[in-house]
C-alpha cells in the first residue's frame, strides 16, 4: 500500500463509509470527523509500538535551579527513555568518560540514599517539588538515577566542584520520541509504510461504529491481521536495543 498522506487516508475510509467525496479533510463534518478518528488511532498505535525510525541519541535538560542541583529533566517529547550516561572525567585526565547512570525504582532510590549522614559536608539536603527531603551527594557524578513524576530525572549525587547543578551537555540519552499525528491534507503521519494498512482498517473500523453506529467484520478482521503481523515485524535492518536495567518507567 505505501505511505499515505492524510487526506488520502480521509478519502479512502469516507469512501468505504458510502460517504460524499472530498478534497480536504475540512470539507464536510464527517470529513472532519474522521481525521480526528485517524489521529487517535495513530495515537494509540504509535503509544503501543516503538518503531525503530523513532529512536535518537539525545541530551537532557538542565534544571538550572540551585535548589534542584541534581535533577534533570526528560524532554518532553520522549515516549521512552532507554539508556542514560554522564560524562564523569576526573580533572586530572582530558579523555571524555562517559558512563552509564543507573535506574532505581523510586523505593529502591530512597532506601539507598536515606542512610546517608547529613551532617557531613559531603551531603546535600535537596527538598523534592513535593516537599520530600533527599540526600545527596554533592562532591561525585551521579550513579543512580530515578524518576517520582516520568518528568524530572533525580540523581543521587553531583559534583558541585565542576558545576552547580547537572549539565545538559554532560548527558546523553538514547530514547524513542513520540512523534504528533498533524491535522493537514498533505501531511504523511510519521510511521513505517508497512504500518499504514493497519491504521487505515484501525480508522475505519472505529468510524463504522462512531459514524454509522455499525460494526465493520471486514475492517476488524483486517485490522487484526495486520496487528499480528506488526508485531512480528519491527527492525527493517538487524540491530536494536539490548534492554537493561534502564527505563523511563523502570519497566525494562
Amino acid at each position: 500500500m505505501g505511505k499515505k498522506t492524510v487526506l488520502q487516508m480521509v478519502q479512502s475510509i469516507l469512501n468505504e463509509l458510502d460517504s460524499d467525496e472530498v478534497n480536504s479533510i475540512n470539507d464536510t463534518v464527517e470529513s472532519s470527523q474522521v481525521a480526528l478518528i485517524l489521529q487517535s488511532c495513530y495515537d494509540e498505535l504509535s503509544t503501543n509500538r516503538n518503531w525503530p525510525h523513532q529512536k535518537r541519541v539525545m541530551q537532557l535538560n538542565a534544571s538550572n535551579d540551585l535548589t534542584k542541583p541534581n535533577y534533570l529533566q526528560i524532554p518532553e517529547n520522549v515516549k521512552e527513555l532507554i539508556l542514560f550516561k554522564y560524562e564523569k572525567s576526573k580533572d586530572t585526565d582530558p579523555r571524555l568518560l562517559y558512563q552509564d547512570v543507573t535506574y532505581l525504582y523510586p523505593d529502591e532510590f530512597l532506601h539507598l540514599i536515606q542512610v546517608r549522614d547529613n551532617t557531613k559536608s559531603d551531603v546535600d539536603v535537596i527538598t523534592d517539588f513535593n516537599g520530600t527531603e533527599l540526600l545527596i551527594i554533592n562532591n561525585i557524578a551521579p550513579t543512580y538515577w530515578t524518576s517520582f513524576n516520568d518528568v524530572w530525572m533525580v540523581c543521587d549525587s553531583y559534583d558541585k566542584n565542576k558545576s552547580d547543578t547537572l549539565l545538559q551537555s554532560k548527558t546523553q540519552i538514547v530514547c524513542y520520541l513520540q512523534n504528533e499525528f498533524i491535522l493537514d491534507d498533505d501531511v504523511i503521519p510519521d510511521m513505517p509504510a508497512e504500518a499504514f494498512p493497519l491504521l487505515i482498517e484501525e480508522a475505519k473500523s472505529v468510524a463504522f461504529l462512531t459514524l454509522k453506529q455499525m460494526a465493520n467484520p471486514k475492517a476488524e478482521q483486517k485490522a487484526s491481521r495486520q496487528q499480528r503481523w506488526l508485531s512480528r515485524k519491527a527492525w527493517k535492518a538487524k540491530g536494536g536495543i539490548r534492554y537493561d536495567n534502564y527505563g523511563r518507567k523502570g519497566n525494562k
